[in-house]
């Protein structure tokens, strides 16, 4: 029996020790990318750091289309999980700087942007969540972005949140919350959640690491009716030969946010989760995903192309 006991264990051993070594290697793999790959970015950006575009992003994203992606949703809120869809609406336009909206027409006073629109849809009980939030970042330089809009609504009622980067961060607010109705202030300028979205999109390594300060997401401080502030974080980049993993984590918040997105270009996003201060996961993971001039698609014709995106 004892001599059974010591060849089972033998073998045990013989093969753990390879995955072991595997984990190991992998381990140092992923130290090594997030190390090497991106160095520790400051709190601020500067207007004048020019950004080169490759070819293949010009080629992609200077196309005439849009890319939409559905993700099936499994929201947080209220303590429980609900089912729903998250959208990603991905585009470049032209954007006037001055009154920090889409531009009619390209002009000599325009700069192209890529703007991100987000949306999500889920139920809680009797009635319905709808939220969206939009966030234009400046291609030509690496600036902060120029502007970043938030709305929610349900039965209730709803809120809505301007970020407008001027010499500092205006922000202007309106909720049907008492103790939140309007509100205008200030933020120094740093970094904000949404914007790390299309730095994916534009160059995973302009992304920052180490501990930062950031501005969380709008729809994260609107559903827990925190003041807009900056807050401490640390952020991490972690590539893989498929999938990197991108992870903003909020000690005073216990928040943590986790974007899956392809290592290579043009870095589509796959899913992400979003661990709430009650321990709860949120999480959306890609359904389907096509670039289209969705803006021209508007007729009864078209509907058949939410089928497409698995939309009901």
């Amino acid at each position: 029996m004892v001599i059974l006991l010591k060849t089972l264990l033998m073998s045990f051993q013989r093969k753990l020790l390879p995955v072991l070594f595997v984990c190991c290697l992998l381990f140092t793999s992923c130290r090594k990318s997030e190390e090497n790959l991106i160095p520790a970015a400051s709190s601020t950006l500067k207007n004048s750091d020019h950004r080169t575009l490759t070819n293949d992003f010009k080629d992609y994203w200077f196309s005439g289309k849009a890319e939409i992606t559905s993700y099936k949703l499994s929201q947080e809120r209220y303590g429980e999980l609900r089912n729903g869809t998250a959208m990603t609406i991905f585009v470049t336009e032209e954007f006037q700087p001055d009154t920090q909206v889409k531009a009619n027409q390209a002009s000599s006073s325009t700069i192209p942007v890529l703007k991100l629109n987000q949306t999500k849809k889920y139920i809680t009980g009797i009635y319905p969540y709808s939220v969206m939030t939009s966030t234009f970042s400046p291609l030509p330089n690496k600036a902060h972005a120029l502007k970043v809009s938030h709305t929610m609504q349900e039965w209730c009622g709803h809120v809505y949140v301007q970020l407008n980067n001027k010499k500092n961060f205006e922000i202007e607010s309106h909720s049907y919350f008492d103790g939140e109705a309007d509100q205008r202030f200030e933020l120094d300028k740093t970094w904000i959640e949404t914007e790390l979205w299309n730095l994916i999109r534009i160059n995973p390594e302009e992304l920052p690491t180490g501990s930062i300060s950031v501005i969380p997401s709008f729809e994260f401080s609107r559903t827990g009716h925190q003041k807009l502030k900056e807050v401490e974080a640390n952020a991490h980049l972690m590539k893989g030969d498929s999938l990197t993993q991108y992870t903003l984590t909020y000690p005073t918040l216990k928040r943590e946010l986790r974007i899956y997105f392809h290592s290579e270009f043009p870095y589509e996003i796959e899913q992400w989760e979003e661990t709430n201060p009650n321990g709860l996961i949120t999480k959306a993971e890609k359904m389907k995903r096509m670039k289209t001039a969705y803006w021209s698609q508007n007729g009864t014709e078209h509907e058949a192309l939410r089928d497409s995106l698995l939309l009901n």
